[in-house]
């Protein structure tokens, strides 16, 4: 087999070389580190599992397409490999863990495995990071996860940070709410996410004029707020928007308590692509620093009476945006050197490498 042959690895897969290998594995305890000062606590979920306790529903059944199946030969049960860590999380939350005390905070690093990648991301393995609280309550557990993503990526110095805000099941709330037609949905659904004002309007629907008003509601947040609040909607629909305006306004100041006033808020009501299975206020996090996206969270149902508000920040594209300084002295000595010069070289600070034989 030729050496190029041997090199071949399957599309989206790659290997982390030094220094990038290193520089992945300091960044993941800063932020590890980051997170315990919230008060999360670190669990590590095993790569595969059970295809029928992966896939249940919520996180695992959203990602049931990206996910990898294989059969276990011992119990010749189907298994998958996690497409995302959240539904692990969910499942020891419900199961091992499910008479902690609640609110439930936990914290994670692992890597996933999905079947396709993405315009935007390509790699079809990569490292997620991220936390999740089990059984959030009210629009302040929102607000202290969006601060805690925002203010750990700051932390690794990634500078030029922005925060969408967004709502991905606010387009089926109004289609519920005033009993929009399955057809006319789908009608709707396809224009709206091309954001065709012009089609939806002239599609004449009764929920059109909110639509385009919402469209009209995208942008720099205090001017996209100052437009909600004067949108007209029934009951049901205008209480995840005023959710919404709640977190932005918590938000921007727990962002200055923390010295982050730089930070770039924007929203988006209607963005619900890469958000499967939230089911309320969610968010995706950016740097000019970094092509796509640094990282996504929201809230989901863990199942029927339990709510849960968590995030994932994506390695690949974190790397990219951390300028890495590594601090550790290096020092090359003769392979002759003796092991107790070597340890006192070490203990002085330095890696110590030994050069080759002559």
């Amino acid at each position: 087999m030729s050496f190029e042959n041997v090199a071949l690895l399957p599309n989206g897969l790659n290997d982390l070389l030094p220094p990038e290998a290193e520089k992945e594995a300091r960044v993941i305890n800063l932020l590890m580190g980051e997170f315990s000062r919230f008060g999360y606590s670190r669990v590590k979920p095993p790569l595969v599992e059970f295809e029928e306790t992966l896939l249940t529903d919520g996180p695992g059944k959203a990602l049931s397409a990206q996910t990898f199946r294989l059969m276990d030969p011992v119990s010749r049960r189907m298994m998958g490999v996690r497409a995302d860590t959240t539904a692990q999380i969910a499942r020891i939350a419900q199961s091992r863990l499910s008479d902690t005390e609640r609110p439930l905070r936990l914290s994670y690093a692992a890597d996933i495995l999905r079947v396709n990648g993405s315009q935007l991301r390509p790699e079809r393995q990569f490292c997620q990071v991220g936390c999740e609280m089990i059984d959030a309550g009210d629009y302040r557990d929102d607000v202290e996860i969006c601060l805690m993503a925002v203010a750990s990526l700051s932390a690794l110095q990634i500078e030029n940070l922005s925060i969408d805000l967004s709502i991905p099941i606010l387009t089926y709330l109004i289609f519920e709410a005033y009993d929009v037609e399955l057809s006319q949905q789908q009608i709707l659904d396809k224009l709206l996410q091309k954001r065709d004002r012009d089609g939806i309007l002239d599609e004449g629907a009764t929920v059109s004029p909110f639509f385009v008003s919402l469209m009209d509601a995208s942008g720099v947040a205090n001017e996209a707020i100052a437009k909600l609040k004067n949108i007209d909607v029934r009951t049901d629909v205008k209480a995840i928007i005023d959710h919404l305006i709640s977190v932005y306004q918590e938000l921007t100041d727990a962002l200055v308590a923390f010295g982050l006033k730089d930070v770039n808020i924007t929203i988006d009501p209607l963005e619900r692509r890469g958000f499967e299975y939230k089911s309320g206020i969610s968010f995706t996090l950016f740097s000019t620093q970094a092509r796509g996206e640094l990282g996504r969270g929201g809230r989901y149902n863990v199942c029927d009476s339990q709510e849960a508000v968590g995030f994932s920040l994506y390695m690949d594209s974190i790397i990219e945006a951390v300028e890495f300084i590594d601090n550790n002295k290096c020092k090359n000595v003769s392979a002759k050197t003796s092991w107790s010069d070597i340890k006192k070289l070490q203990a002085e600070g330095y890696n110590v490498s030994r050069t080759k034989n002559n």
